[in-house]
């Protein structure tokens, strides 16, 4: 099985890749979904948050308004680091739950699409890391547009995030979103046949039919040498 850690900074332009890799069949286990279902409304993830930040953060409904919460994460460091110390432990769990559903049922290749790759440390388990990287000023300027956000605010949101230029350091493949989506595309196709070659004989042990084999190469082994001890 050959995970694979995509990941970028905010309004770089993760979520479309992510959306290239879905289109094109390569199942997703996507960390902010998964990061939505633990806060839902009486888990344990919730009782967290509700304890840590009071019953100011939530709607009438009772479930957790997400926008006001990071408003307040986003402006405090030590908030931000209460909230993720907070959620990691159920968020990584829900995550390794979700890729042990895809090896069930066979899948050999997944993409960990998570925004926190490198900060949670889950690029130590993911081969290879792919990077979204854009140009800095056009990040700026997605951002003011897609949020409605001043240019202060912009900035001191992605001043809240690892530096994208240092997760580009760090990527074993880097897709560089500043053009066009055409040009976006014309990367991934390239991304998409690296990643498709076929796995090697490590990554095929970690796969369901790997393991499978491995378990029949064993029983095989040991029925013959009971045969040649009878």
């Amino acid at each position: 099985m050959r995970l694979l850690g995509l990941t970028g900074g905010i309004a770089s332009g993760k979520s479309t890749v992510s959306n290239l890799f879905k289109d094109a069949g390569v199942p997703i286990v996507d960390a902010d979904i998964v990061a939505r279902d633990v806060v839902r409304k009486g888990t344990g993830g919730w009782k967290k948050i509700v304890k840590a930040f009071g019953n100011d953060i939530l709607f009438e409904n009772g479930e957790i308004n997400r926008a006001l919460l990071g408003q307040i994460v986003f402006s405090d460091p030590e908030k931000r680091q209460l909230l993720n110390h907070l959620l990691a432990p159920h968020i990584s769990s829900a995550i390794f739950w979700e890729i042990a559903k895809l090896w069930m049922k066979g899948s050999k290749v997944i993409i960990l699409d998570i925004p926190l790759l490198f900060e949670t440390k889950m690029d130590r388990w993911t081969h290879p890391v792919i990077v979204v990287w854009v140009d800095p000023q056009i990040q700026i300027e997605r951002l003011m547009s897609r949020d409605g956000c001043s240019e202060e605010q912009a900035q001191n949101r992605i001043n809240a995030q690892l530096a994208l230029d240092w997760k580009k350091s760090e990527a074993d493949i880097v897709i560089n979103n500043s053009g066009s989506l055409d040009d976006t595309k014309e990367q991934f196709q390239e991304v998409l046949r690296k990643v498709s070659e076929p796995l090697t004989w490590k990554e095929r042990l970690r796969s369901r039919d790997g393991l499978f084999s491995v378990v029949l190469c064993t029983a095989v082994g040991v029925l013959l040498a009971q045969k040649n001890l009878s």
